[in-house]
């Protein structure tokens, strides 16, 4: 730990911006500090002088944000997307640089307020095509790696969603929402401009799932497409009524040819009603386009996806669940060999989920990444399976990519930093930074950022995980207000990762302590402890959060009498829960939270969500009543900000409508936000703003802590006129 008492010479402002860069570097290096050196390091950073700024949603959206990335076939390389938030315009448009895989100087490929995302180098390194909408829609485009401007290289009538390179780079294997009627693009851009020229607008439905997220269907489905790189006619590969990639799991791991080019495997539910079912099965067909399409997992009821062809071609593994239209089941790694033989899973005596895949170049061995006790993971498995591997901890990690001479190329963050990519050595080791986007805003900030771990006992014994975030320039003989914020899912988790949404930073800024609490259902803790959750909404989950409560309230420097509640999600619903239940906090903010339980069940999208979560369809099963917090409205006393917006086909916002009313009419100090534009969550940087005066604001009425910006509050005041 010397490391930890060397102070930074200089000013006090940049002392405090070194130290926590020193912080940062050494956290992401030797993977996350556990909870005792943790406090050690905080109590010295605390004695050290430091005048620090509160890290509020200014300095957030001030800090670009790390999109996707590719690295060169040479593993020189590393081109990646980053997005600079425009919250005057709302908008946040990305851009292209390229850095040494190595590290060093990056440089800027593209340029011109647009979106350009998702760039991918071409096999022979000499281009790189990414997704832009710098002409309307979204477009596969390509620029020189040296430089130069970008060409547009699809006209895809209805727009590209994501794509790939073939092997052989004479073709992009593109996702798009297609009419499954139009067999060619000739059909497609005539009906994108019949559509365009219709003067009504009705939408109509003759199956479920007409809706997901925050967009309508509108009769279109997801396919995957052929098209030449060079120019030419496109091909449907995936032909056919169904989604293809699946809806619930789509993403660029979701449909990939073989390593000669020849094979084409992807994921689609065969399932008769899609919004009933978590099935999704991995198919193979031919890239040619000729032959009956075969389903490789069709034994298993439920969710298979994310298929990964072998570097040899020999092999192909994917990601698995075992309990059909539950989607809080456990994620394995199952692989199996193309020339015949059973499925074998290489995670069994692994209790916590497998995420992201990536082959080892040799073909012998697999990286992935999960969580462990809400911490970022990085594990590798060898095909004789048994227990894996652990490669790298410190932070949360995503995008894996591994170069031809077996380095790990990932995105890491942590509580106290904001993405970047780092690589480390296959076999593990230290991990070395290769982009730094955000250094200089690091280095200027002088942000007081912390975060430790809190641990209590279940009433049945379980452990209890959370993250205690203290207010900049905390002085421990002060009494402080504090917020306690509670995960949606339920089977979600407070990690040691970076938000742009709900960042327990940004709430500690404004002079809160802060407590990120994991109950049951928390992923990360086993599957045991996520299954708990399930039937039992208001139950367990409830009670584990009385106890975290009682942890913060304990804290010598915290006030009992200030503390407040927060959730998003389920954990809106677990704040209607419990304003029917508790009188302990001093207010509550429910952002997209359930209130009527059976309502939302046939209200929402994704229908299965509420049958496996309360025992069956509400004319069938009593759980729903007994964990509705609408039921208990006549006990509602606390002051509660209710949060929803109108695009939120996960939590309809009719829900957040009637928790409103159902307070005005209780005469409870209330106060609604809606936004028009969003879905499930607040995206956009101009709404993020508001949103986060709005509930800043809300709880510096209740709880007394630092005032909201009010600027952005004289918008709300405008908006609301």
């Amino acid at each position: 730990m010397k490391w930890a008492m060397k102070r930074v010479p200089g000013s006090a402002a940049a002392g405090c911006a070194a130290r926590n860069t020193i912080f940062a570097e050494v956290y992401m290096t030797i993977g996350s500090i556990r909870a005792g050196a943790a406090a050690l390091l905080f109590a010295v950073l605390a004695a050290s002088p430091c005048e620090s700024r509160p890290f509020r949603f200014d300095e957030l959206a001030k800090a670009t944000r790390l999109g996707g990335f590719s690295l060169s076939p040479d593993g020189l390389s590393v081109v990646y997307a980053v997005g600079t938030p425009d919250v005057e315009a709302n908008a946040t448009p990305y851009s292209l640089w390229i850095a040494p895989s190595a590290g060093g100087a990056a440089r800027r490929l593209t340029s011109g307020g647009k979106t350009d995302s998702d760039p991918a180098f071409s096999p022979d390194g000499k281009s790189v095509a990414f997704l832009s909408n710098r002409d309307g829609s979204s477009q596969i485009w390509t620029v020189d790696p040296s430089g130069g401007e970008p060409r547009k290289a699809t006209s895809f009538p209805t727009g590209v969603n994501g794509f790939r390179w073939s092997p052989d780079g004479r073709w992009f294997v593109i996702v798009s929402d297609v009419w499954t009627d139009c067999s060619d693009a000739a059909c497609l851009e005539a009906r994108v401009r019949a559509r365009a020229k219709a003067t009504v607008k009705a939408r109509v439905a003759e199956r479920l799932l007409f809706r997901h997220w925050d967009a309508w269907q509108n009769g279109l489905r997801s396919h995957v497409w052929k098209v030449p790189s060079a120019g030419g006619e496109a091909a449907d590969l995936t032909p056919g009524d169904r989604d293809v990639p699946t809806f619930s799991a789509a993403g660029p791991e979701d449909y990939q040819l073989s390593p000669d080019g020849g094979t084409l495997a992807y994921t689609s539910n065969p399932d008769r009603v899609e919004a009933a079912s978590t099935n999704s099965d991995v198919w193979t067909v031919a890239f040619a386009g000729k032959g009956t399409p075969a389903d490789l997992t069709a034994a298993n009821r439920a969710f298979d996806g994310s298929p990964q062809f072998s570097p040899d071609g020999r092999w192909i593994a994917w990601r698995a669940q075992r309990r059909p239209g539950f989607e809080g089941d456990r994620f394995s790694l199952m692989m199996a060999d193309r020339s015949g033989g059973a499925p074998r899973e290489l995670t069994a005596s692994f209790d916590d989920w497998v995420d992201e895949i990536a082959w080892a170049p040799d073909s012998r061995s697999i990286y992935f990444a999960s969580h462990v006790r809400a911490h970022g993971v990085i594990y590798r498995v060898g095909l004789e399976g048994g227990a894996p591997e652990l490669i790298w901890t410190g932070g949360s990690a995503s995008s894996l990519r591994v170069s031809r001479d077996g380095r790990i190329f990932f995105s890491a963050s942590s509580l106290t930093r904001a993405p970047e990519i780092y690589s480390l050595p296959g076999r593990g080791g230290a991990a070395t930074a290769v982009t730094r986007v955000n250094d200089a805003f690091w280095k200027e900030g002088a942000f007081d950022l912390n975060a430790t771990e809190r641990w209590v006992t279940a009433a049945d014994g379980s452990k209890l995980q959370g993250w205690l975030v203290l207010p900049p320039g905390f002085d421990a003989t002060k009494k402080y207000p504090a917020v306690l914020l509670i995960h949606g899912g339920p089977q979600g988790v407070w990690s040691d990762g970076w938000s742009t949404r709900w960042n327990p930073e940004v709430f500690a800024a404004y002079g809160y302590v802060v407590y990120a609490a994991n109950p049951r259902g928390s992923t990360s803790f086993g599957q045991r402890f996520i299954d708990e959750v399930s039937g039992d909404w208001g139950g367990r989950a409830y009670d584990d959060l009385m106890r975290q409560t009682d942890d913060l309230a304990a804290l010598p420097f915290v006030d009992r009498a200030r503390i407040g509640a927060a959730g998003a999600s389920y954990g809106g619903y677990m704040v209607n829960w419990m304003a029917g239940h508790t009188d302990r906090f001093a207010a509550f903010v429910s952002h997209d939270g359930v209130f009527q339980a059976g309502a939302m069940a046939l209200e929402t999208e994704e229908l299965w969500f509420a049958r496996a979560e309360f025992g069956g369809w509400p004319w069938s099963s009593d759980v729903y009543e007994k964990w509705n917090p609408a039921r208990f409205v006549d006990h509602f006393k606390t002051p509660t900000l209710v949060v929803t917006s109108e695009k939120d086909f996960r939590v309809p916002f009719g829900q957040g409508l009637q928790l409103f009313t159902a307070l005005q009419l209780q005469q409870v100090p209330s106060k609604l936000l809606m936004f028009p534009d969003e879905g499930h969550w607040v995206l956009k940087p101009g709404n993020s703003r508001l949103w986060h005066a709005t509930v800043m604001d809300w709880f510096h009425r209740y709880l007394g802590g630092a005032e909201a910006d009010p600027k952005a509050l004289e918008t709300a005041f405008a908006v609301s006129k």
